[in-house]
């Protein structure tokens, strides 16, 4: 049954059952009918049970340091998406992290966090948004549906981050090993690249760091990392193995402007701002097929099988 829901969703989920999909994908909702009701309820319950218990702490001396990072994040987190400078959405956004971070006192708040809440909210959000999500007013909506989508995007978040809370502990070693398995596999994949960041003194990291950071949000507009979380939720371990073989193809797209430009600067500049502004679904889909490629050649190639 989830089996068929995952090779389903691999390419793609329809818009209307989106909601209801990702809430299964993320094990957030249980697979029997019967029950989801039920912890649903359970789940927003607890979840405004924590902030009851923990919200009010945010101003207390040992939280003061997390809430104000969080709200200094917060305005930055899709700067150009409307919906996103509403004082009301980025009060959920403050919710959300604010209680994660007490819950999880190991990692605490990271820079980067703060992305890995939009996806969900959009999501659950367009399950009442008939039009344009990203200009829609929160407000709008009675308060119970503010509500449950606010807990929805925690839970499903959470979830998330269970399986890549290592990119977010003390000094982000989940990070540094992924830039660096990524480092390897182009190395493998694409010599000429490889070689070119060589000679021109990049190094992965002044670039990948974000990439994994931020699961590529930064690199692509909006609608298509919600695409991309489509096939991440649905692949067995979408969010950390198969990102490195998606963060690999993104980068091979790009080499042929990558081995134009011949200096650290001009290199740089480009990695940093790379086009994909008017990237949709098709190019999501090829990159994905491509990862998926990569992923099937090289995941357990020995290192001297070269294409």
């Amino acid at each position: 049954h989830s089996e068929e829901l995952r090779k389903h969703s691999w390419s793609g989920i329809p818009r209307e059952v989106r909601p209801v999909t990702w809430r299964l994908l993320s094990g957030y909702l249980p697979a029997n009918r019967e029950r989801r009701d039920l912890v649903l309820q359970r789940k927003r319950e607890e979840y405004f049970g924590f902030i009851e218990q923990y919200y009010n702490s945010r101003t207390d001396e040992n939280h003061r340091d997390t809430y104000r990072q969080i709200h200094i994040d917060i305005p930055r987190t899709n700067p150009l998406i409307p919906l996103f400078q509403q004082p009301l959405v980025q009060e959920v956004f403050e919710r959300i992290l604010f209680i994660w971070a007490i819950r999880h006192p190991a990692s605490g708040y990271v820079q980067g966090i703060n992305d890995l809440v939009t996806p969900f909210f959009v999501a659950f959000l367009s399950e009442f948004v008939e039009e344009d999500v990203e200009n829609f007013e929160m407000a709008s909506l009675p308060l119970d549906t503010q509500r449950n989508i606010e807990a929805d995007s925690f839970w499903c978040m959470s979830k998330l981050l269970d399986g890549i809370q290592d990119n977010y502990t003390f000094a982000q070693p989940g990070i540094q090993i992924k830039v660096k398995a990524l480092e390897e596999l182009v190395s493998r994949i694409d010599e000429d690249v490889h070689v070119h960041f060589q000679k021109c003194e990049v190094e992965y990291l002044q670039f990948a760091f974000r990439w994994m950071n931020n699961l590529l949000m930064r690199e692509l507009p909006l609608r298509c990392t919600i695409r991309l979380w489509d096939t991440y939720q649905a692949e067995s371990e979408g969010f950390s193995h198969f990102h490195l073989y998606v963060c690999a193809a993104f980068l091979i797209k790009w080499r042929k402007e990558i081995l134009s430009m011949l200096d650290f600067q001009s290199l740089l500049m480009l990695l940093q701002n790379l086009p994909t502004i008017h990237w949709g679904n098709e190019e999501v889909g090829l990159l994905l097929a491509e990862a998926y490629r990569l992923k099937y050649m090289f995941a357990d190639a020995p290192s001297h099988y070269k294409r």
